[in-house]
């Protein structure tokens, strides 16, 4: 083999394919994260049967996947399946939910279904997960400033963990739904699991085979959320 034909080989590794790296990239990504990314909905509705605890861990352990503010993986999970703790959870949770509303002044009708609706989404789901976040290993600083910022790098790790799950859910067939409502009422959370000290509830996702397949949202085009800084470029 010449020089000629070994630099030929080593520049055009996979000339037979016709296609560049990127265009191969692409179609990876599109032929298995794609799907998943795009099929994945909030779903609501379940079935009653159980979900296996096998499964449940590997959603777990694909969450556990998620990088970290400085690898201090600050997410904590709760895993609810009984029907007894699902039912005090949402008690707890709804007569917070109660007693806000009827701080802004809203109708007994309106707030019965409200407290109505949210119970029956804790206790019909098969499986709860609460994710929490843990802030004592995250890095100490006197100033407001800089405690804050490192509270919201813990949020945003246990956010990306969540994803995971989600996506993990999607793949395992399995439908999911965040809800954000222990945010408002993390103490009440707290009471009503006896969280251990520094579990900060962030969310609540309930798992479970659906029974439909969701309800498609409508998703803002790129020009409507991206701003390219392209050198050489004019900014836009």
């Amino acid at each position: 083999m010449t020089a000629r034909q070994s630099a030929a080989m080593i520049s055009s590794p996979r000339r037979s394919s016709g296609l560049s790296f990127s265009a191969r990239h692409k179609m990876t990504v599109q032929s298995k994260l794609g799907p998943l990314i795009s099929k994945r909905r909030s779903i609501r509705r379940y079935q009653a049967n159980l979900v296996d605890r096998e499964v449940i861990e590997r959603l777990l352990l694909a969450a556990t996947q998620a990088p970290s503010a400085h690898n201090r993986q600050p997410w904590r999970f709760v895993v609810i399946e009984e029907k007894e703790v699902k039912a005090t959870l949402a008690n707890a949770m709804g007569q917070r939910l109660r007693q806000d509303r009827i701080a802004d002044g809203d109708t007994s009708k309106t707030i019965d279904a409200d407290v109505s609706r949210s119970y029956a989404r804790i206790t019909e789901a098969p499986v709860l997960i609460v994710v929490c976040v843990d802030n004592r290993e995250m890095d100490k600083y006197p100033d407001e400033r800089r405690r804050r910022a490192e509270h919201l790098m813990a949020v945003q790790s246990t956010a990306m963990a969540a994803q995971n799950l989600l996506l993990a859910a999607e793949h395992e067939g399995l439908g999911a739904c965040i809800m954000c409502a222990p945010l408002f009422c993390s103490d009440a959370v707290a009471d009503a699991l006896n969280l251990p000290d520094g579990w900060q509830a962030q969310m609540l996702i309930t798992i479970g085979r659906p029974v439909d397949n969701g309800k498609t949202r409508p998703r803002l085009p790129l020009t409507d959320v991206v701003r390219w800084r392209t050198r050489g470029q004019p900014a836009r």
